[in-house]
């Protein structure tokens, strides 16, 4: 297995100094988030700046997945927005050009996934009915999976609470709806908290079920019905038979633990994480980090 560390809880270094200290950590890669502090895609000069970033991931034998889940890249104001679901074209017009774009930096990274989410349903008056929202999803996403194609590279949907896209059940609702795309082409982001906080299955029996689609994956601790990202041991998950599923999965991408809200402790976080993903113990498999 290939373990990585999210740059969204390592907000506060440089990415210079983030990439160095997971490779002196002894991660395999990195879950980078395209941030305004983090190889910004909105910044003048990104095929350049790009260029850099993949010979400094090449120094230190990183691999990469790129991630999209930044708070207010495209708009000062509203978290995640506009989204893919935006009632305004205009708005989802631009979400699909950030992934357009992301993928693109994938491609020159040699990044194994692009990550995305849907987005929540607009509260906008009169609401967004589900058959709306969903059709907006497949139509701002289609033109990402043409760029996705040429690019070689997959693009992972991750379900995410509270999102129209929220469960495994709404992934397969999605693949579906855009025509069965296939696997290295849409595929699926699986955290494992999330499956914690609301499948109906275990988080070990989530990943078998999400095998064939796995084109990454996050990982951290939580508790069920409470979306909130915590360290491990801090939950409520049983990780050893989840890390023995995901490797008798076969799976070749990286694992990246995912604590966002932990940028103020994140070298301290990443260290232990990585500690722990190496020696599960304990009650649930926990250790405190």
């Amino acid at each position: 297995m290939r373990f990585g560390y999210g740059t969204n809880g390592l907000t506060d270094l440089r990415l210079e100094d983030a990439l160095v200290l997971l490779a002196d950590l002894g991660y395999d890669g990195v879950g980078l988030t395209l941030d305004h502090m983090h190889l910004d895609p909105l910044a003048p000069d990104l095929a350049a700046r790009t260029s850099r970033v993949a010979r400094r991931l090449g120094d230190l034998g990183l691999g990469v997945t790129v991630e999209t889940g930044a708070r207010y890249v495209l708009d000062p104001r509203r978290k995640h927005g506009p989204s893919l679901l935006d009632p305004d074209p205009d708005g989802r017009a631009a979400r699909t050009r950030l992934l357009r774009r992301a993928v693109q930096v994938a491609a020159d990274l040699g990044a194994h996934a692009v990550h995305c989410f849907s987005g929540t349903t607009p509260h906008d008056i009169p609401p967004t009915d589900t058959a709306t929202a969903w059709k907006r999803l497949g139509d701002s996403l289609a033109p990402v999976l043409d760029t996705a194609a040429a690019a070689g590279v997959p693009l992972a949907v991750e379900p995410e609470p509270g999102h129209l896209l929220a469960t495994l059940a709404d992934f397969h609702h999605l693949r579906r709806h855009l025509g069965d795309p296939g696997p290295d082409l849409l595929g699926l982001t699986l955290d494992i908290g999330h499956c914690q906080c609301l499948e109906p299955a275990t988080p070990a029996d989530c990943v078998r079920d999400a095998a064939p689609w796995l084109r990454h994956v996050q990982i951290e601790d939580m508790r069920r019905g409470i979306h909130e990202h915590l360290p491990f041991g801090d939950g409520e998950i049983d990780f050893p038979p989840v890390l023995e599923a995901l490797a008798a999965t076969g799976y070749q991408g990286l694992t990246v633990v995912e604590l966002p809200r932990h940028s103020h402790a994140g070298p301290e976080l990443a260290r232990a994480s990585i500690d722990f993903l190496r020696h599960p113990a304990g009650p649930k498999g926990a250790t405190a980090p």
